[in-house]
């Protein structure tokens, strides 16, 4: 008796939901393209989302401050970020994951590359940080929000950051300070 009403628990959490059509997000996104796997096509208008950066050059080493946020209270439920130069599509450096409603992706090979969706919730914003990599140009972050299955927004950006090297850096590229 007692598995029996295992087994029915289970059933029920896994699939009562899909059965009585309570919508599930759970939209991947493709690591090149941002473009999601949801046959919604993307909203052609301004987003009502914006991605904050705190300065307007970094150093190899620097761990950037980067926030996701809604503008008017505007929420969403699954997004994809990454820092990518401004003439390339592969993302650069890595992302130290700091906000519980993030993790971090694997693109191209590398950990930590891109930042997404820790869980479905609504969220107004995530903050994470960007650890800037030797040898890159210049560098914008990239987005693609999701706010719910309806409406999502691929390819908002932040303002451009440029690369600068000062002596503030030492030998082994680490930053002495964090910004």
């Amino acid at each position: 008796m007692r598995r029996h009403s295992c087994f029915v628990f289970l059933f029920c959490g896994l699939f009562l939901p899909r059965i009585l059509g309570f919508p599930q997000t759970n939209i991947s996104i493709d690591c090149g393209s941002l473009l999601p796997n949801h046959e919604v096509k993307p909203q052609t208008t301004a987003p009502p989302y914006l991605i904050d950066v705190p300065f307007d050059a970094f150093e190899p080493g620097n761990e950037i401050l980067v926030t996701l946020h809604g503008l008017n209270d505007v929420g969403f439920k699954e997004f994809h970020l990454q820092a990518r130069e401004i003439e390339g599509d592969v993302p650069v450096g890595t992302f130290n994951i700091t906000d519980s409603n993030t993790k971090g992706l694997e693109c191209q090979n590398v950990t930590n590359s891109a930042v997404t969706n820790a869980n479905s919730d609504v969220k107004q914003k995530v903050t994470t940080k960007w650890i800037a990599p030797h040898g890159v140009k210049d560098v914008r972050f990239t987005a693609t929000v999701v706010q719910d299955l309806e409406k999502l927004w691929v390819g908002i950006q932040s303002k451009t950051l440029t690369p600068t090297r000062s002596e503030s850096v030492n030998g082994t590229g680490k930053s002495k300070r964090k910004v």
